[in-house]
């Protein structure tokens, strides 16, 4: 947030919003994405340094929540099918641990079926929001179920969402959450300003468990700026259901909302490969209006609706 008058804080930080998978906590999800994590420090660095953001001198900082359902040993236990839902119920981590917690639960073996404890999800995300309101997040950033819920976070935080889960809800559809809007005593606001960007690793639309009841998040669909990371031979998260989250998305190829890349990998977020990174970072630039490195855009950052295979990468 500028100051009184106009300037830029000099400790500013680019913050992301870092939301886990399935089976997954905010400690291993951080854990986890690591390298990717030290990538971006040095790719963001605090001003003067090389590299810095003009619009966030302070560098980089990562928010990593633990969503607020425990799961049990029944709710990770691996799912037969890969298309219909797999995602919500086969375990995403090496083994089923103490911190295993999910966003919701799935509800239901065939569709159409909802999203347990959703709500309860949101809350958690939306107190993370406030906490941060007086410095808001730039963009949320997540894994599986968690890319689908940055795509859901997204929506919500925009400015003509409200408006299209009351239409929704007049048809069965979902309540907009309670949990995100706010009663400053003379009107009511959203918790936390638009997202400037989102990104979905492995992500997934929840309009594909039950369109009825989830269309507000993609109809109309997510104007934020937003970038999809998939795994070529992914087989937790089919591509159809990732690509029903893309075409949720305003924008395409030359249009500059939504991004695909792909990777030659499964289930997982690419997190040390510099290819996958240097398209991560050139995104995040090219979305704030900040010139990066000549290397990134080299390595196909800002190119869209591309597969990283047809990228110059040392593969």
């Amino acid at each position: 947030m500028a100051t009184s008058n106009g300037a830029i804080p000099a400790d500013r930080k680019l913050r992301i919003l870092m939301l886990h998978g399935f089976t997954q906590s905010g400690h291993s999800f951080e854990i986890k994405t690591k390298a990717l994590k030290k990538s971006l420090e040095k790719a963001f660095t605090p001003a003067p340094k090389p590299g810095h953001l003009t619009q966030y001198p302070g560098g980089l900082e990562l928010v990593y929540p633990t969503a607020p359902i425990r799961l049990d040993p029944e709710d990770v236990v691996p799912s037969s099918s890969s298309t219909s839902g797999a995602a919500e119920v086969r375990k995403e981590g090496p083994s089923v641990e103490s911190e295993s917690y999910g966003w919701w639960r799935r509800k239901g073996d065939a569709q159409p079926y909802t999203y347990e404890g959703i709500e309860r999800g949101f809350e958690r995300i939306a107190s993370v929001l406030q906490e941060h309101s007086t410095e808001p997040f730039a963009g949320v950033m997540g894994f599986s179920q968690g890319g689908a819920a940055a795509g859901m976070v997204a929506s919500l935080l925009e400015s003509d969402r409200r408006p299209a889960f009351e239409t929704a809800q007049a048809k069965g559809g979902m309540r907009y959450p309670d949990s995100f809007v706010k009663d400053t005593g003379y009107i009511e606001e959203v918790v936390h300003p638009p997202m400037r960007f989102a990104v979905s690793y492995s992500g997934f639309s929840a309009a594909m468990a039950n369109a009825g009841l989830y269309q507000a998040f993609y109809e109309p669909k997510i104007a934020t700026p937003m970038l999809h990371v998939l795994g070529t031979v992914d087989t937790v998260v089919s591509e159809d259901r990732s690509l029903r989250l893309v075409e949720a998305c305003v924008g395409g190829s030359g249009e500059g909302g939504k991004r695909v890349v792909y990777h030659p990998g499964g289930h997982f977020l690419p997190s040390s490969q510099k290819a996958y990174v240097a398209a991560l970072v050139g995104f995040i630039r090219d979305v704030l209006g900040e010139d990066g490195k000549e290397e990134e855009t080299a390595a196909g950052a800002g190119k869209k609706e591309e597969r990283v295979e047809d990228m110059d990468v040392p593969f």
